[in-house]
């Protein structure tokens, strides 16, 4: 698959072949949707907790005597059928992670990659490398490019220029080639890789 190369201002550079292995692959939700789960169970924070009776405080004293009082028989103030007393069955901390096959992982990675490239959706620049730090020229350059949401992929090193003229442009996000994720290209409109990122995720997924 032929692709051409773009500099930051959107002029053409050259031309560059995609690996049909990794960006020509038939579109397949069911491992994307696997993989975004995956991601998302793994970074939850899993703190969630609730009081059980030995997390409440108060006395361990029976509030009335067992017979004679016409009421039910009770054994203590925090038990769950009184207001301010234990939860049963509440959540606990607990990692919500879950195993997913590296090869499935990386399937769905080579997928959504392919999905990008198939809908018209991935940009391929020549380097993503600015000369100043400010936001303003770089925003320009992304209206020119008509990118309003984007996830750039650079090769293993990031420019610091280029990283934080973007940091203050909502819906652009930045990484390095080994940090690209299933979750973050779904999540953002376009793909932009630079063709060292492509030279770099070709290597690691064919």
């Amino acid at each position: 698959m032929k692709t051409q190369i773009i500099n930051i201002s959107g002029a053409k550079v050259g031309d560059i072949d995609l690996n049909d292995a990794v960006f020509g692959l038939e579109p397949r939700a069911d491992l994307i949707a696997r993989a975004v789960r995956y991601q998302l169970a793994k970074r939850r924070a899993g703190t969630h907790k609730t009081k059980e009776i030995g997390d409440i405080s108060g006395t361990g004293k029976k509030p009335y005597a067992q017979k004679g009082t016409g009421n039910a028989r009770q054994g203590s103030l925090r038990s769950p059928q009184f207001r301010g007393g234990a939860v049963i069955f509440g959540p606990v901390p607990r990692s919500h992670a879950h195993d997913l096959p590296k090869a499935v992982r990386q399937l769905a990675l080579k997928t959504a990659l392919s999905v990008k490239a198939s809908t018209g959706k991935l940009i391929v620049l020549d380097t993503a490398k600015m000369d100043s730090h400010k936001t303003k020229p770089m925003a320009d350059n992304l209206k020119k490019l008509n990118i309003k949401s984007a996830l750039i992929i650079d090769g293993s090193n990031t420019d610091p220029n280029f990283c934080r003229a973007v940091s203050n442009i909502p819906y652009i996000d930045v990484l390095p080639e080994q940090g690209a994720n299933v979750y973050d290209i779904i999540r953002r409109d376009v793909l932009v890789l630079t063709k060292n990122a492509v030279e770099q995720l070709e290597a690691r997924l064919k």
